[in-house]
């Protein structure tokens, strides 16, 4: 007669199964801690909402701005309303959020406008006032910064057109 051992033993298909089950909650566990260290720049500035308050912020200044205003001019409510929307669409997308940018190109939209380097500084100087204003960390400003800044060349028109 053979002695029985004093554990029980595992089948190997028992084994297998555990060893499975082992391998995915400590896979979940890196992927948790992974999401955390790479949370979205959206997520970061706080979402929606806070994208939203920056942006009605921002809008509001550019605006109010002398040099800037020229490009309101003449536009209803309505209109400034969907440019509104239009930005906080685009800053979401581009910053990892859930949302759709369904306008034009910027290339499209800002063409003949005759956008200069100096209402490029001043709508950028808006920008940052108003992250400061919302307290956004520099980190984030940073990237949402260097973001804007590749729409640059398709924003401001060449010197040459603005002559």
């Amino acid at each position: 007669m053979k002695a029985q051992p004093s554990h029980p033993q595992l089948s190997l298909g028992k084994l297998c199964s555990c060893l499975l089950a082992a391998i995915l909650l400590a896979g979940l566990g890196v992927s948790a801690g992974a999401q955390q260290k790479t949370e979205t720049l959206y997520k970061r500035l706080g979402g929606y909402d806070a994208i939203a308050a920056v942006t009605d912020d921002f809008i509001g200044r550019l605006i109010a701005d002398k040099q800037l205003s020229r490009f309101f001019t003449g536009a209803s409510t309505d209109s400034k309303k969907r440019i509104r929307q239009l930005v906080v669409d685009q800053i979401c997308a581009a910053t990892g959020g859930p949302c759709v940018y369904i306008g034009r190109s910027m290339k499209a939209s800002h063409e003949g406008l005759g956008i200069t380097e100096s209402d490029w500084q001043a709508a950028v100087g808006h920008l940052v006032a108003s992250l400061d204003k919302f307290k956004v960390a520099q980190k984030e400003k940073d990237e949402l910064l260097g973001a804007v800044s590749t729409l640059k060349p398709d924003i401001v028109a060449p010197p040459a057109a603005n002559k």
